[in-house]
């Protein structure tokens, strides 16, 4: 602006338009003197300012010449000793070394790169100086053009200095805008990770042995980074995106996430799909490094047998590796409903096996060294382990929407894991009970069975059918007002019971009052009197695994139903007396016997039994008539001692297994589902030594058909003509 300034002062002073509005302007004349010797001031201190001060020391020097210069030159004016005319040549040098310094600092800016952020300034200045200079040297030959290089110097650097300021301006606005939006986009972002953090700490306290994971699992993964040598700021980002690694659980049911039994096959993808669905819930959360990469490949194993994208080694990002041995850490250190914690040295061991196939090695064997040397150690107190409070406006809004809608899902939950029927849980739900209880109790847990339902609802139809499963369910909730105990329908006309007693005399003392209550309830109701009750138990001890003891009740059940039904049997006794074996050619020919009264047997369970009783019948007297030799085939399926299967497993190998045997016996053959675990068929006519062959391939295509190995089918058969 002081250049402007000067430069208006000499354009007047020396143009003609001077002599028209001034006729006598001495002292105007004067000043365009002055304008040259304070150009250099005046430049110096806009170029200056344009270079960001990076050659201050030397402008000051020329500003301070050209100060001195002044004072002495007017001094001579005021003295009268010498005009300002005859003290130009001074000025005009001090401007030419002002312009040689000028030009030296944009040459060197150049080559430095550093004259991109003033490049159109530097441009008008340097065509300024040139026309300074010019109008310099011209005073001493060219009045009249007095002014006009000068002046248009300074027009140029006005035109571009107006071009520089509006391009400032709208930066500064653009920078301001771009500011406010992304506070806002981060004030909108921490709004939705403090709602995804409560969201996870409430999903959590919906289970008992959950509570606290993801806290603690954040917590570990931070000491893993500090001890890596990461910066307090990496370290915070991911400590905040390991909270929320397991964000995606929300996409899988409760029923599978607290299944207290062996999930299945379709099962456990379901539960593998959360590192995807925790992966888009986060993709537009930009605020933290690591959030997308921890929520999808925390579960990938260094050797490359993880999921979901089967990542090897260092693929992996190193964040997820170091989530994956916190999360595996305290999954190990927790107890869950399924087991006890594990104890810290099977925790070390199985860190320390684990290494180069699920574990990053370096990241593991520093891990192990950490807990060897008392690092690992967090506040589980702290208030944090409820969800990070960033800020407590946001937390309270969270916090209540969230509360709010985790109130309503707990209630829709509670409605949809009740039968309305037997007003007793529904299996998923029963089950997730009954194993929490088996964690914290010594108990018995009990397998009881309906008898004859299905003869109920065939002679006096489903109401009365309903009315019984209805009565069982009364009395097992009666037994059920003590929170201890927990009693679950799981389907059909099969009821589970967790009695909470270490002696065998006071669970008997309970079962024989629901078996007493349900015969004196039967005597009294005509159409439910074929229906029984049959129970099988297993005696518990704290911390035991549900699907271990389960499987035994089932056993005892199943020998029940095979030999005193009506009445209950432990499994204990099953061991004590060597009859978990039970010999199963006697159990054929037993079979044979009853199924030769031609439907008076009640314990089949399968829907087209009459009709398979009618057709041995059929052929047993075809056989006696005519000679034939007929057989008759009992497929057990065995479950193997040291696998554990649920019903869902049962259920499937049993349907593969039906599957082999139809596509595999001869349109002349009969088979039927005969009981839980077992399958008839009767071979019409075969060659005797065909009969293992016929079955080879039944089983054959039954593994084919069945990718698991938990059963172990066998056969045994007999004569028809025998059964007599």
């Amino acid at each position: 602006m002081a250049d402007m300034l000067f430069g208006a002062i000499w354009m007047l002073g020396e143009s003609k338009l001077r002599q028209m509005l001034v006729p006598n302007a001495s002292v105007l004349a004067a000043m365009c003197f002055v304008v040259i010797l304070l150009s250099p001031i005046a430049v110096s201190i806009y170029i200056d300012s344009i270079q960001c001060g990076r050659y201050t020391r030397v402008y000051t020097c020329i500003e301070a010449l050209a100060a001195v210069n002044f004072i002495v030159c007017t001094a001579l004016q005021l003295s009268g000793a010498y005009d300002y005319i005859e003290t130009l040549p001074a000025g005009q040098g001090m401007l030419a070394v002002c312009c040689v310094v000028v030009i030296t600092t944009f040459i060197i800016d150049i080559i430095k790169h550093r004259a991109l952020g003033y490049r159109p300034e530097m441009i008008a200045m340097i065509v300024a100086l040139v026309l300074v200079l010019i109008e310099a040297a011209s005073v001493y030959f060219v009045v009249t053009m007095s002014g006009f290089f000068i002046g248009t110097g300074l027009i140029v650097i006005l035109f571009v200095n107006i071009i520089v300021t509006i391009k400032r301006i709208s930066e500064i606005e653009y920078k301001r805008q771009k500011e406010e939006s992304d506070k806002l986009r981060n004030q909108t972002e921490r709004v939705s990770l403090q709602m995804m953090k409560t969201l996870a700490a409430t999903i959590e306290a919906k289970d008992d042995y959950m509570r606290g994971h993801s806290y603690r699992v954040a917590e570990y993964s931070a000491l893993i980074a500090k001890q890596l040598g990461w910066s307090e700021h990496e370290v915070e980002n991911l400590r905040n995106a390991a909270y929320l690694h397991d964000i995606g659980k929300i996409g899988v049911p409760d029923t599978i996430l607290n299944k207290p039994t062996r999930l299945t096959d379709e099962e456990f993808a379901a539960i593998k799909s959360h590192t995807v669905m925790g992966a888009d819930i986060l993709k537009d959360i930009t605020l933290l490094d690591h959030l997308v990469d921890i929520a999808r490949s925390h579960h990938e194993r260094y050797d490359g047998n993880g999921y979901p994208d089967g990542l090897v080694g260092e693929e992996i990002p190193l964040s997820a590796r170091i989530v994956c041995v916190a999360d595996s850490y305290d999954a190990m250190r927790s107890r869950r409903i399924y087991r006890n914690a594990l104890p810290d040295e099977e925790i070390r061991r199985e860190l320390l096996d684990n290494c180069s196939t699920q574990f990053d090695p370096q990241i593991a064997r520093m891990f192990v060294d950490m807990l060897d040397n008392g690092m690992v150690v967090i506040d589980e107190d702290n208030p944090a382990a409820q969800g990070y409070r960033d800020n407590e406006a946001i937390e309270s809004v969270a916090d209540k929407f969230i509360s709010e809608v985790m109130k309503t899902m707990s209630s829709q939950e509670k409605a949809d894991s009740v039968d309305y029927l037997t007003g007793l849980y529904m299996r998923s739900r029963g089950q997730q009970v009954i194993a929490a209880l088996m964690q914290d109790n010594d108990g018995c847990l009990a397998f009881i069975d309906m008898d004859n339902l299905k003869k109920v609802n065939d002679v006096h139809g489903h109401k009365a059918g309903d009315r019984a499963l209805k009565l069982i369910g009364n009395l097992l909730a009666k037994e059920t007002e003590n929170e201890t105990f927990a009693a679950c329908r799981l389907g059909g006309d099969e009821f589970l019971i967790f009695m909470p007693y270490s002696d065998r005399a006071s669970v008997e003392s309970v079962i024989k009052r629901i078996f007493e209550g349900f015969e004196s309830a039967r005597e009294a109701d005509c159409e439910i009197k074929e229906a029984a009750l049959s129970a099988g138990l297993c005696m518990t001890t704290k911390g035991a695994m549900f699907e271990s003891d389960y499987t035994k009740a089932d056993k005892a059940l199943y020998y029940v139903k095979q030999n005193c039904k009506g009445s209950y049997f432990f499994y204990e006794q099953l061991l004590a007396d060597n009859k978990e074996n039970t010999n199963l050619s006697a159990d054929l020919r037993n079979v044979a016997k009853l199924l030769k009264e031609s439907g008076s047997y009640t314990g089949a369970l399968d829907l087209n039994y009459r009709e398979f009783a009618r057709i041995y019948e059929f052929v047993n007297n075809v056989g006696d008539r005519h000679k034939h030799n007929c057989y008759l085939v009992m497929v057990t399926m065995n479950t193997l001692p040291e696998q554990l299967a649920d019903i869902e497993e049962i259920e499937r190998a049993l349907d593969c297994m039906e599957q082999s045997i139809r596509s595999k016996i001869r349109k002349v053959d009969v088979c039927t589902r005969y009981s839980s675990m077992q399958y008839l068929i009767i071979l019409f006519e075969p060659q005797e030594n065909q009969i293992p062959n016929v079955m080879e391939r039944i089983f054959m295509h039954y593994y084919e058909l069945c990718d698991r190995e938990d059963f172990k089918p066998q056969y045994e058969y007999i004569k028809m003509t025998e059964a007599k």
